[in-house]
């Protein structure tokens, strides 16, 4: 009798959205607060603009450095471990197949399953130390790419969010419309950005959707609360 075959969708891309989501919420946020704050002290959207866009450079540039940093530090602390472990198998060895061996007896194998499956891996010692670094110590080796992917993504995700905020300072000449017409934008973008993150992360997308837009909100009406009381 035929079976349908079984199709597992695992979600396999948590790092590319991590990178999206720490770009394009920043992006959405950090622009939005200081435009809403130019807005209460100055009525010019030339200058609104221009800040938004150098703040949407530097902050593009220092996201994207920032995350090129942490993969390079992630890929560092992999090859330090991975030739530490692999010092170990030849300075103990015994120890290090005793360690592979209780990975496999916290399964509930036979003992003499453990040691033959143990015995099969200490005789790659390549296999023995990945097989160490992922079990014991629970790290997956790097992608060699994944710090200027994750730059790149993080970076053009914060533009693409900074310029939602500032869109409509471009195309409305007061600044009191244009940041009404910001708000609606950027809060409208705040709820569809939450809703898909929340569904990709927590499974709880209408929840995200409100945190979100309320962290954003929260952060113009301070920017702008505190423009109009210093002004």
């Amino acid at each position: 009798m035929p079976q349908t075959p079984h199709v597992e969708t695992h979600f396999t891309s948590s790092e590319k959205i991590r990178d999206i989501v720490i770009g394009m919420s920043d992006g959405l946020t950090v622009p939005f607060a200081l435009a809403a704050g130019l807005s209460g002290v100055v009525d010019s959207t030339g200058l609104v603009i221009t800040a938004g866009l150098a703040e949407v450079a530097a902050g593009a540039i220092a996201m994207g450095l920032g995350g090129y940093l942490a993969a390079r530090t992630d890929a560092e602390h992999y090859d330090s471990e991975y030739a530490r472990e692999e010092r170990e198998t030849f300075k103990v060895p015994e120890i290090e197949m005793e360690e592979v061996a209780n990975i496999f007896r916290s399964y509930g194998l036979p003992e003499t399953t453990v040691m033959t499956v143990a015995e099969a891996i200490r005789s790659d010692r390549r296999r023995w130390v990945e097989f160490m670094m992922k079990f014991e110590l629970g790290v997956d080796k790097p992608d060699p790419a994944r710090a200027r992917v994750s730059a790149l993504i993080i970076a053009l995700s914060y533009v693409v969010g900074g310029l939602v905020p500032l869109a409509p300072y471009f195309v409305l000449r007061s600044t009191g419309a244009a940041l009404v017409v910001s708000i609606l934008t950027t809060l409208l973008a705040l709820l569809v950005f939450g809703y898909v993150k929340g569904t990709f992360t927590v499974k709880k997308p209408i929840r995200s959707a409100w945190q979100t837009a309320f962290v954003g909100g929260l952060a113009a009406a301070a920017a702008f609360g505190i423009a109009k009381l210093i002004a």
